[in-house]
This record gives structure tokens, C-alpha cells and sequence, in this order.
């Protein structure tokens, strides 16, 4: 079957453009080995596969998503789809030049072609086709207009191709690395010695088989990327030398709120207001009033009459625990999945989809990238750790958005150790016997967080950040499109998160079993103990690795029968905050990060919070 790969940077129509050629049976799945997305479907009226890759900016891969981007077209392509925002063509059309100097059979798609026009700019898309060798068609994608053309330039197409970089003085070196290849790759040999040239070190990777290997090295060792860079620039420059022709043009009032957007005076409030309206769709709709709805609806029609079935008809008290009970495989299990994440992973798709589709996400991260930048985080965690707030699980799977796999790890981090859900958040907040006792928990919990963010950001290894984000004008997000994103999405959580939370049932059950749990509820009594709790509280934090708001509950009911003093509440509200995250948040944490670094997480979590605990019962007693 012929694979067509839909390429290009973030946030320029791709996602729309794949909707329309295909509909909407698409396939969402980790690419192998790694966390990223990619989406795959059927193209329309044919037989051929359309793959959507990651944003990515250039065959010199930088970000992960990059890379599978590019393993993904070096797999093979039969034809490649290359979407660019018409408006900024002059900065993305080095990459077209290079996927045509790889070989591919290439596509360009000139996409928003209608805010390129508002903005004055007329592009003759029949002059660059002739010199690029190759189609150009201009879409909208979300007025569908252009489609059926793309369509025709794919089912039909045809291709002069040409040879378009020009090095000059570097052409000598880029000859002798091409002649010093004599293996077959998925892209041409001249590219191949190009990425050498710029420094690519997978592309290094891939010919280390090459008999004249550090010949090659020796060659690419005093190569100048950043020339190499400017002369490709030029020669897109060259290429666009009448293509397109720009004319003044009156700024109408969108145009002027997207640039007062761009204004810090007028766009933190803005972030602060969305952020806000985020929160309450997702935090307060999402988590606690369909979760009420939902997961009410669920105990009465579900798990009650199937516990009253189980006692009835399965004599043997353990099989009725596998399914029903308080821990049961549909009990627990289906009424976590389904009651409660179900709902705020909606709510959250949902908002994410507009944030993205209106152009105010690009604006809200790169308002707040200085300031996270500082723990080693950019703008996009906003998003995973407000989130957090609602569910720390849905937020773990959010963590997904960011750049790189240390700021991915650092945000799981923060995620998991000290920010409580809005469940828990809600418990906290009723317990807490005064304000001031608030104000402490509040203190204790964002110095810890900060200081925990520090540390890591200089205590994990990994790339440093490279925030770099289209942004694009203020849009009225598309109705068909947000519809899409989130059933997309949904789907991916059905087939890869539904399962973890039925695993975790059946875990809880052998724990029961084999006496596991009781063992470990005496086990945490011993620390609880050493922080100044009493020997109670070990129960309470078991239950709060089961799910947070359950410990929450379980303190809630011991401070109302008097066995906590002043102090010990204050402690106990910090520890249990701190405490190691809920088990649902655990497993999507390992699924996300990996089992390694899901158990680094919980042991530092763990030590974190008796630790903490420990200094907040010290500080309060003097």
C-alpha cells in the first residue's frame, strides 16, 4: 500500500488537511519506543495509507518529535506532504527544498492562503511549482477549499524534479562525502552528506557502517552549519525572487487584537483569564461536576445492583472482590476510567483543542517561557501542571505536549509530588482548621515545589530546551476540527489507559490476598509516627496512593473525631499533599516515562514528603 506522509511545523493546518482526506477513521498510536503521537487512516477514494507526523522544521532533527518525524519519512514515503502557513513561506521553504534534494516526491501545500492575502501578499503558485520542479497548492483548510485539488496533485502526480542547493564553497566537501557512500539509503546521498554537513547526529549514526566511515568524519569535522544554513536560505530566497509580491493593506480589527495579544500589558491578563476559564471548564466542570454526575450515576446503577448480584449468585467472597467490592475490576476499575478520568480528559480535550485552534496557546507559552525557563521548563507546561489541579493524571498524559523528555520527566515530577488534585485541593481546604493554618500548607507546599524543580532541572541530564513556536494569528477555532482533535484523542485513551486502570484492580486484589496490603498500611505507620502523626495516618496515606481524595476523605473523618491536634492537622495536610501520587496517576506516570523513571518518581515523592513533614512538624513546634 503507497504511504503518503503529511509534514510540517506545528500549528499550520495539518491536522485539518488530514481530516478532510480522510475522514474520520483514523488510527492514533505511540510511535514504537517512544511517547509521540502519530495518526494514520486511509486516504479517501484510494488505497493509499496517510501518515500525520509530529510538527517538525528540518531533516536536522532536534526534539523527539522530530526525530520520529524523520524516521517516519525515512521508512519510506511514496509521497510527502509538505504543509506550510503561506503567510511565513519565505522562513519554511528551506524544508520543502530539502525534502526535495532527499528525493521525495514532494508536495507543497500553501495552507491559510486567506490571512496571507489579508496581510497584502499575493504568491504566484504556478511560477514556484515550475522552479521548484514540483505541485504547489494553495488550501484553506478550514473553509475545506483546495482539498479536491490536493487530492488530484496526489492521485496524479507528476514531478520535474531539480537539483536546487548550490553551496559553493562548500560543494567540494558535500561531493566528497556523496562519493564516499556506497551504501543504499531511503533519501539521496547528496542529502545524506548535507545532514552530515550540518551536524546531524543521527544522520552520522546511520553511515557509521560506511568502510571510509572516519574519512567521512575527518571531512564533516570543520563544516560550518550555520553557512550551510544561509546558503539553503538563499537559495530559497532566489526561488521566491517574484513569487510573491506584497502590497500595504489596511489592519482590521482582528488583526489588531492579534497584535495587542502579542502586547504583555494586554496578554497576561488574557493568559490569566484563559488559564481561569481553562480551569473551571476542565478543574470544576469537568472534574468535579460531571465526575459528581457521572460517577453518582455510576454507584446507583452499576455498582449497586451488581454487588447485591454478586452476593446473591458468588458464594466464594474473593471472586465477588476481583469483580465487585470497594477495589472490584468494574467497581473500582471501570468507575475510575470511565466515572471519573472519562469526563475530565474530555473536558480537557476539549479546551486544549480551542486553545490550540484560536492561536492563544502559541501566545500564552511564550509569555510564561522566561519565567519556567528558570526550572527548566518552557511556556507549554502551563498547561500539564494547572491541569494538575483537576487531575494529576489526566495532567501526567498532558505532559506529552512538551519539547523534550527532561522538561516531560521534570513537569511528571512536579505533577507528582505536590500538586493536589482539585478533589484533594477541596478536602484540604475544609480541614484546615484556620486560615493561617492554610497559609502554612500553601507556603510549605509552593516552596516545596520550587525547590524541587530547581534541583532537577540541574540534576537531570537531557537537552536543554528549545522553545521555538509558530504564532499564528487570533482564529475562530473550527467547530469540526475541535470535534475531531478530541474524538481523536479519546480514542487513544480508550485503547491505552482504559486497560492500566482494570490492571491496577486485579493488582489491588492479590494485595488483598496475600496480605500485601495490610502489611503495607503497618509499614507506613512507622514513619507517620516519626513525622508526629498518629499511628492511624498510615492507613490514610494508603489510601491516598489508591486515590487521593480517598485519603483526603479518611483525614477529613480522623479530624473530626478529635485524634489530630492543631499541628498534627497541619502536618498531615503537607505529608499527604506530598505523598507519593494516586495509583492511577503511578501507572500512566510508568506508561509515560517508563517503569524506571515511574519508580524513581515514587521514591522521591515518597522521601520528599516525610521529609517535608517532618520539618513542618519541626518549624511548628517551636
Amino acid at each position: 500500500m503507497e504511504r503518503v506522509v503529511l509534514v510540517g511545523n506545528p500549528n499550520v493546518g495539518k491536522s485539518l488537511i488530514f481530516q478532510h482526506l480522510t475522514g474520520k477513521y483514523a488510527t492514533v498510536s505511540n510511535y514504537p519506543g517512544t511517547t509521540v503521537d502519530i495518526t494514520v487512516a486511509k486516504l479517501k477514494g484510494s488505497n493509499k495509507t496517510l501518515i500525520d507526523t509530529p510538527g517538525m522544521y528540518s531533516l536536522v532533527a532536534i526534539t523527539e518529535e522530530e526525530r520520529v518525524a524523520k524516521k517516519i519519512l525515512l521508512e519510506g514515503a511514496d509521497i510527502v506532504v509538505h504543509v506550510v502557513d503561506a503567510k511565513n513561506l519565505k522562513r519554511m521553504l528551506p524544508f520543502t527544498i530539502q525534502l526535495i534534494e532527499a528525493g521525495f516526491n514532494t508536495i507543497l501545500v500553501l495552507n491559510a492562503i486567506d490571512e496571507a492575502e489579508k496581510l497584502g501578499m499575493e504568491i504566484d503558485s504556478k511560477l514556484l511549482s515550475e522552479r521548484l520542479g514540483i505541485p504547489v497548492v494553495k488550501t484553506i483548510a478550514t473553509q475545506k477549499m483546495g482539498i479536491d485539488e490536493l487530492k488530484k496533485a496526489i492521485f496524479n502526480y507528476r514531478s520535474d524534479k531539480k537539483e536546487i542547493i548550490k553551496l559553493n564553497s562548500m560543494d567540494e566537501k558535500l561531493e566528497s562525502i556523496t562519493r564516499l557512500l556506497d551504501q543504499d539509503y531511503p533519501i539521496s546521498k547528496k542529502m545524506i552528506a548535507l545532514l552530515i554537513l550540518l551536524g546531524d547526529k543521527d544522520t552520522l549514526e546511520m553511515v557509521r557502517g560506511e568502510k571510509n566511515y572516519q574519512k567521512i568524519v575527518e571531512i564533516a569535522k570543520d563544516s560550518n552549519s550555520y553557512e550551510i544554513f544561509r546558503k539553503i536560505q538563499e537559495c530559497s530566497d532566489r526561488l521566491l525572487d517574484g513569487v510573491i509580491a506584497e502590497k500595504e493593506v489596511a489592519v482590521g480589527w482582528k488583526g489588531r487584537i492579534s497584535e495587542l495579544s502579542l502586547n504583555p500589558i494586554v496578554s497576561i491578563p488574557m493568559t490569566v483569564l484563559s488559564l481561569y476559564i481553562l480551569y473551571l471548564f476542565a478543574g470544576v466542570f469537568g472534574a468535579q461536576f460531571l465526575v459528581e454526575l457521572i460517577e453518582s450515576s455510576f454507584e446507583r446503577y452499576i455498582n449497586q445492583p451488581l454487588n447485591m448480584m454478586l452476593n446473591q449468585y458468588i458464594p466464594n467472597y474473593w471472586i465477588r472482590e476481583l469483580i465487585g467490592g470497594d477495589y472490584g475490576i468494574i467497581t473500582l476499575g471501570l468507575r475510575y476510567a470511565i466515572a471519573i478520568i472519562f469526563p475530565i480528559v474530555t473536558t480537557f480535550f476539549i479546551a486544549f483543542s480551542v486553545l490550540e485552534d484560536s492561536g492563544f496557546l502559541p501566545r500564552m507559552a511564550s509569555l510564561l517561557n522566561s519565567t519556567f525557563k528558570k526550572v527548566g521548563l518552557s511556556g507549554r507546561a502551563v498547561i500539564p501542571l494547572l491541569l494538575g489541579l483537576g487531575c494529576g493524571t489526566m495532567a501526567t498524559i498532558v505532559t506529552r505536549t512538551l519539547e523534550t523528555k527532561k522538561e516531560r520527566i521534570i513537569a511528571t515530577l512536579l505533577l507528582a509530588v505536590g500538586i493536589p488534585c482539585s478533589a484533594q485541593m477541596g478536602v484540604m481546604m475544609g480541614i484546615a482548621p484556620d486560615f493561617r493554618a492554610l497559609m502554612i500548607w500553601i507556603t510549605v507546599i509552593s516552596l516545596t515545589l520550587i525547590f524541587t524543580a530547581t534541583l532537577a532541572s540541574r540534576a537531570i541530564e537531557g537537552e536543554d530546551i528549545v522553545f521555538f513556536m509558530e504564532i499564528p494569528p487570533l482564529r475562530m477555532p473550527n467547530f469540526r476540527n475541535i470535534i475531531f482533535k478530541t474524538v481523536t484523542r479519546l480514542e487513544w485513551y480508550f485503547k491505552e489507559v482504559m486497560p492500566i486502570f482494570i490492571l491496577i484492580s486485579v493488582f489491588i486484589w492479590i494485595g488483598r490476598i496475600t496480605g500485601v496490603f495490610d502489611l503495607l498500611v503497618n509499614a507506613l505507620a512507622v514513619p507517620s509516627t516519626l513525622i508526629g502523626l498518629p499511628s492511624q495516618a498510615g492507613l490514610i496515606l494508603l489510601y491516598g496512593f489508591f486515590r487521593r481524595d480517598y485519603g483526603a476523605a479518611g483525614l477529613y473523618d480522623l479530624v473530626n473525631k478529635g485524634i489530630f491536634s492543631y499541628n498534627q492537622v497541619i502536618v498531615a495536610m503537607v505529608t499527604l499533599t506530598l505523598f507519593v501520587p494516586c495509583i492511577a496517576q503511578f501507572s500512566v506516570m510508568c506508561k509515560e516515562r517508563g517503569l524506571k523513571s515511574g519508580i524513581g518518581i515514587f521514591i522521591i515523592s515518597l522521601t520528599v514528603a516525610f521529609a517535608v513533614g517532618y520539618l513542618t512538624n519541626l518549624a511548628l513546634g517551636w
